[in-house]
């Protein structure tokens, strides 16, 4: 499956919810670039604040990300002031499409999109959104029956592959996040840190897409596996052998 382009102008027709802050220090690498990590942040951020202010956001606290596309068009840099637009491009009765764009005041732009799924704290199970809750967003699209399907389906590489990296990547106490799993933005870090060797992919614009499988948890042991081929980066999130998320970098 092909990942649309992002747009870079928002839907005229479309109402979205907006936020903003400043680009902080440790939001940024040592070039003063916003880090993936960072972003992955501000989605979730910015997910929570939207619940305050839409019918039943109290009763929908619960959401696991399915895959979530970047596509880092220009640079958002540290003391930049970014505004942060919310809205809706695709959902059915338990999960949905959110696109996210964040700019920045001196002209970083990137642009995403997250495929999320609502669950239900007391079973752990994909639950629906309620219908005042689900009303604002089949409102803001046409696309009414969203169904997932996998981007990256490569599988796990052998060690004995000759273009296959493999480095340890230690689990904290603090990536732990509210619903027990390691917080989805952690894998983002790790992905930065095996693209700090493929630098040149990273050089604006490029996407990035991961997708999860099935969680990390406190006390797995975590390797990350790196393959290269031409201007694309694919890592693996490997436990004992099995995939539980993949990423890919790859120049625009």
């Amino acid at each position: 499956m092909v990942i649309p382009p992002v747009l870079t102008e928002l839907p005229a027709d479309v109402e979205f919810y907006e936020t903003g802050w400043p680009v902080r220090l440790a939001d940024t690498d040592a070039n003063q670039v916003l880090l993936l990590d960072a972003v992955a942040r501000y989605l979730q951020d910015i997910g929570y604040e939207h619940l305050d202010v839409v019918p039943d956001g109290e009763l929908h606290r619960a959401w696991v990300v399915r895959r979530t596309v970047m596509d880092i068009l220009q640079p958002v840099e540290f003391g930049e002031r970014a505004t942060l637009r919310r809205w809706c491009n695709a959902t059915s009765n338990r999960w949905c499409n959110m696109r996210v764009q964040i700019k920045g005041s001196d002209g970083g732009l990137v642009e995403t999109e997250a495929f999320l799924i609502h669950f239900s704290e007391e079973t752990g199970m994909p639950t629906r959104m309620t219908d005042a809750f689900v009303a604002p967003l089949l409102a803001s699209t046409d696309e009414h029956r969203l169904r997932w399907k996998a981007a990256l389906n490569d599988p796990l590489p052998s060690s004995a592959d000759d273009s296959v990296q493999i480095v340890d990547f230690p689990l904290r106490f603090t990536d732990i996040d509210r619903l027990g799993h390691v917080n989805n933005s952690v894998y983002l870090s790790g992905l930065e840190e095996a693209l700090s060797l493929h630098r040149d992919v990273t050089t604006v614009p490029y996407r990035v897409i991961i997708e999860y499988t099935k969680p990390l948890m406190g006390g797995d042991k975590v390797e990350l596996v790196t393959r290269r081929a031409g201007d694309t980066v694919d890592v693996w999130f490997a436990v004992g052998g099995k995939a539980r998320a993949v990423a890919q970098a790859q120049r625009l």
